[in-house]
């Protein structure tokens, strides 16, 4: 995974991007009636059940539109939460309480669905040993919300791009020639320029397992789209080799049914690419 300084300059950028998309050359509709020093205060007020997130971002948020406002936070990100529930109070300019609202809100309420989704994967694979992952499915230029929400709620993250680590996929090993081929060239390419990445190889049937297992250097095998026996022969086949991680089409009630195979990841890219928000407002009081 990325580093926590290259994650923080992923959640920077985001910040000043929807900044600069949503005010633009300003606010026009707070600064045509509301004065430069008036002052206010607002809740986040949640409106709905779930798992709270977001709320360490969104005091990054306010920090950015003005370092003078002032947080007081209530509830933490995690937090299971009802109807009813107040996060935190927000103080200062009137002006910037409005400037920063709506992606306070748009954060909030989607990591807040991710973390609350997530959850609940946890909880079906409690007891199990399995950890649940997320994927690359992701929203184009908030990843690192999403990926962020699905830790809060329980979850662990795959790889975060491209980058930081290496997944041969069908497409990369049929294009490379073969499991066997994409495995070696990829040893070399790493070693010669000097990368320390893990390698995921993905499997689609048993023998694509057993050549796996022949080469050096696989830090996980994907299981993609097996049955639940495959996946428990596939499972003692792979051994203490290297980790093991199921998905292809894997839901709410068949996950516990893979965990019960014996690897040690589920993949869902549902975590983050079929949600719902979570209903929150912030109002000024």
């Amino acid at each position: 995974m990325i580093s926590d300084t290259q994650f923080q300059k992923e959640l920077d950028i985001i910040i000043a991007n929807a900044i600069r998309e949503d005010v633009g050359d300003g606010d026009h509709s707070s600064l045509a009636c509301i004065p430069a020093t008036a002052t206010g205060r607002a809740k986040l007020l949640v409106k709905d059940e779930g798992i709270l997130a977001g709320v360490d971002f969104a005091k990054q948020v306010f920090a950015y539109v003005d370092p003078n406002l002032a947080i007081e936070v209530f509830l933490q990100d995690g937090t299971p939460v009802k109807y009813g529930d107040v996060a935190f109070h927000v103080s200062g300019s009137s002006q910037s309480i409005l400037k920063a609202e709506r992606l306070v809100l748009n954060a909030m309420q989607r990591m807040s669905a991710i973390a609350t989704k997530t959850k609940k994967y946890v909880d079906i694979l409690e007891g199990t040993g399995t950890k649940v992952l997320d994927t690359r499915k992701t929203t184009p230029g908030i990843r690192a919300l999403e990926k962020w929400a699905v830790k809060i709620g329980g979850g662990e993250n795959h790889r975060f791009a491209l980058y930081d680590m290496v997944m041969l996929k069908d497409n990369h090993i049929d294009f490379a020639g073969g499991i066997t081929q994409a495995i070696t060239k990829t040893n070399e390419y790493l070693k010669a320029n000097n990368l320390d990445l893990k390698i995921i190889v993905e499997a689609r049937d048993l023998d694509e397992v057993r050549e796996i297992i022949a080469n050096p250097g696989v830090h996980r095998i994907l299981l993609d789209n097996f049955d639940y026996e495959q996946t428990r022969e596939a499972v003692a086949l792979i051994g203490d080799y290297c980790q093991t991680e199921s998905s292809g089409g894997i839901n709410e009630n068949t996950m516990r049914h893979y965990a019960e195979c014996g690897v040690d990841f589920i993949s869902s890219g549902a975590l983050t690419h079929s949600i719902y928000n979570l209903d929150l407002s912030l109002k000024a009081f």
